[in-house]
């Protein structure tokens, strides 16, 4: 562990320990490296790091303070790195692989909790992604409105920003894309609604079946794409 690590280390325990909690304002640089036995240099590369992270905030003028700790704060940057490896089809079957791991579960799980107002949410994305049919913007966005609305029923904040994190906004638009142009975009459709019935049934086995149908079709549609693209001189 290099030096800069460690006073990472330092930082971090003082937050997790409630010594420095949600919310909090740093001391003045020299002061945090008086009290790390860090030297100015190492202490100020920590906190910038720190702030990359999220962790902590630096505001100009004022100082430097801990962020909510929140989840979705914390996990923002994942989705940055998704879009990131779009050209990198190893990573992206990877990506796809954890979400078949991951969704179907968290649409069982939702299938438990999820109230009469969150469903009429994922009912009302499914209608306008049947309204939309051949337009992939609006079947884009909607697509992931109604995925987003299924796992928010979970209740789990951390579950819902990985899952949104990994399901690149690129990714969907160029899947909707392909499957628009190949004329497949009912049967995903279907696959929808599916995923909807079992919810309204609050029918976890099914829902989890559902969902992992969803994401097998989706993941050997891109699978194929890859792959075919890949073969061409």
């Amino acid at each position: 562990m290099s030096l800069t690590d460690k006073a990472i280390a330092q930082i971090r325990e003082l937050i997790r320990t409630g010594a420095l909690p949600p919310g909090s304002k740093l001391p003045p640089e020299q002061e945090l490296a008086a009290q790390l036995g860090l030297s100015r240099n190492l202490a100020r590369e920590a906190v910038k790091a720190l702030a990359v992270a999220r962790v902590l905030e630096v505001r100009r003028g004022d100082g430097t303070y801990v962020t909510s700790l929140q989840p979705s704060l914390l996990l923002e940057g994942l989705g940055g790195a998704v879009e990131l490896m779009q050209s990198d089809s190893g990573a992206l079957l990877d990506l796809m692989e954890v979400r078949r791991l991951l969704e179907p579960l968290a649409t069982a799980l939702a299938a438990t909790r999820i109230s009469e107002e969150q469903l009429a949410e994922v009912k009302r994305h499914l209608d306008a992604m049947r309204d939309a049919r051949e337009d992939v913007e609006v079947l884009n966005a909607h697509d992931a409105a109604f995925h987003h609305a299924v796992v928010a029923a979970t209740g789990n904040e951390s579950l819902l920003t990985l899952l949104e994190g990994i399901s690149g906004r690129t990714l969907r638009a160029r899947i909707w894309r392909g499957l628009v142009d190949a004329q497949a975009a009912g049967r995903t459709l279907a696959e929808h609604e599916a995923i909807y019935t079992a919810l309204a049934d609050h029918d976890a086995a099914l829902s989890q079946a559902a969902a992992l149908l969803h994401v097998n079709n989706t993941e050997r549609w891109l699978r194929e794409h890859l792959q075919s693209t890949q073969s061409l001189p």
